[in-house]
């Protein structure tokens, strides 16, 4: 581990060096760059340090202990030792954690794609059920929220909706929500009181910057429709709403929750660009399935990560084995236990792979 943490260091000293370089100091972006890298691996060089600083005050302990006579200056020495061996094990497990690369999409606002899946009108109503969840639990950390797309059933449900979410650090508890969620209740569309067992799929994708996912325009298919639907006192009555096909793709998405046609626009292709980001990240997590599995899961909506069963109220994350018997709090937005056991096994899994 300290072989790698080295390494890491020297880096760090170079990009220090090139930053202090004239050249660089009149390429803003060049600059900025590396001032991001350096901010990025300073906690982990100042741990290095404090262990370099920490190992040899353990050395010097260990020679007083050897060497000297004094019953008493031993006793001192050993306790000294017996202190600097804890600090350097809580030390070194820090270094760990540190090791483990950060996400760099981690800090960005996110889309979330639920879909009502197998069930019928109950899969839709269980998909309203999931976005009244996210937005709960996103208010208690006071982000902002919006749906910005939307298709509803006739019993108060969706077939499908997008929820944006604006809040630093929102991707970084989101992401391991994608895949396929299940509910096991009786429907209140069912009159028999059988239980039944729907389905929704969701989807979370981090807005992406516009370098990276590059749009041509001649792709694009944009149309301006009328705005449908309850929108409230800023529904304009002209043609604001945008419909936007890319057309290699075949992916489309109709916009109306902004004021004016150009925002509903730009809204509009960052959900494209987001769905083609999330769409090749799926691609390569399929090339790369045949060689590691991963134990948190690899985001496929296709893959049933949770069940919710109301009878028991029990909520189980298959991924980790997690199970938690206090289902209403989770569904009124108390997602933090769950989604906090993902993170740690997914930092445990990184961990492993870094120490490997």
């Amino acid at each position: 581990m300290l072989d790698k943490i080295a390494k890491v260091v020297a880096r760090y000293d170079e990009i220090e060096r090139q930053m202090a370089d004239p050249a660089v100091l009149t390429d803003h972006v060049k600059l900025t760059e590396l001032a991001q890298e350096r901010s990025d691996l300073q906690p982990l060089v100042e741990a290095y340090r404090k262990h370099q600083t920490l190992t040899q005050e353990l050395s010097d302990a260990r020679e007083m202990v050897e060497s000297e006579d004094d019953k008493e200056m031993i006793a001192l020495a050993e306790e000294e030792i017996s202190q600097l061996t804890a600090d350097l094990e809580q030390l070194e497990e820090q270094m760990r954690l540190l090791l483990v690369p950060k996400d760099p999409r981690d800090d960005k606002n996110v889309f979330i794609e639920i879909r009502a899946g197998t069930g019928g009108d109950e899969a839709g109503i269980f998909a309203a059920d999931l976005l009244r969840m996210y937005v709960r639990y996103a208010e208690s950390l006071k982000w902002k929220t919006e749906i910005v797309d939307e298709s509803r059933t006739g019993v108060g449900g969706y077939n499908k909706v997008t929820l944006a979410v604006k809040g630093k650090g929102a991707y970084s508890r989101f992401k391991f929500e994608s895949g396929t969620h299940r509910v096991q209740r009786v429907p209140i569309t069912e009159s028999q009181g059988r239980i039944h067992t729907s389905a929704a799929t969701v989807a979370v994708m981090p807005e992406i910057e516009p370098v990276e996912i590059t749009l041509d325009e001649r792709d694009l298919e944009i149309t301006s429709t009328f705005s449908s639907g309850p929108g409230g006192q800023h529904m304009q009555k002209n043609a604001t709403a945008a419909r936007i096909v890319h057309k290699p793709s075949g992916l489309s998405v109709k916009i109306q929750s902004e004021r004016s046609l150009t925002q509903n626009k730009q809204l509009g292709m960052a959900i494209i660009q987001a769905r083609l980001q999330e769409r090749a990240e799926a691609e390569q997590h399929a090339s790369q399935a045949a060689k590691r599995k991963s134990q948190v899961g690899s985001g496929d909506r296709s893959e049933k990560i949770r069940t919710y069963n109301y009878p028991q109220s029990r909520v189980t994350d298959h991924r980790i084995g997690f199970t938690s018997h206090n289902l209403s709090a989770i569904m009124d937005g108390g997602l933090d236990p769950i989604i906090t056991a993902l993170t740690i096994a997914d930092q445990a899994e990184k961990l492993a792979a870094v120490e490997g």
